[in-house]
């Protein structure tokens, strides 16, 4: 990452524990570990498969090797973690939309979308959110777990529904 970079990723990371991120990490592209099996979990084992319009069901044209190719043109971003899926997803979205406006106009967040309590999607009706909603940062075959653990943030599998969850997301800037 050149100097500039560095910089401007320490200043997203200031930002999004400002507005409440419990922790953020810069990352370079070889951090992100891409595994096409994370398609296997969406498909056997997430309820919005097949419904949810920002799930990898919902664009079946384009494949995991074209969500690599894609995010593989980027260099750097920040992993933003929070402890409750909205607020992960709303401190990505303000960060992308920072970045956009700062001049870095490829800037895009990987969350899990959480703009609706019901998608769209599953009543069949259009995304009402089309500006605002992301794809998970799983959804494009990015091995969640690796990437972070590699970062060395927290995440582990949940035993009970009722244990604390881990949220995470991607700015990739450039």
């Amino acid at each position: 990452m050149t100097d500039k970079q560095q910089a401007y990723a320490n200043k997203l990371v200031k930002e999004a524990e400002k507005l409440g991120a419990l922790t953020a990490k810069a990352f370079e592209l070889k951090d992100i570990v891409f595994d096409s099996r994370t398609l296997l979990k969406c498909m056997f084992g997430c309820g919005d498969w097949g419904s949810g319009h920002t799930c990898p069901s919902a664009n079946p044209h384009v494949s995991m090797a074209e969500y690599k190719e894609m995010f593989s043109r980027y260099t750097y971003g920040i992993i933003v973690h929070a402890d409750n899926k909205k607020t992960n997803h709303d401190i990505s979205f303000l960060l992308e939309s920072k970045a956009f406006t700062d001049g870095y106009h490829f800037a895009f967040s990987l969350s899990d979308c959480a703009l609706c309590k019901t998608c769209a999607g599953f009543d069949g009706d259009p995304c009402r959110f089309v500006k605002k909603a992301r794809p998970a940062f799983h959804s494009v075959g990015i091995d969640v777990f690796t990437t972070v653990r590699r970062l060395g943030m927290p995440i582990e599998t949940l035993s009970t529904e009722d244990d604390p969850q881990n949220w995470y997301a991607a700015v990739f800037v450039e």
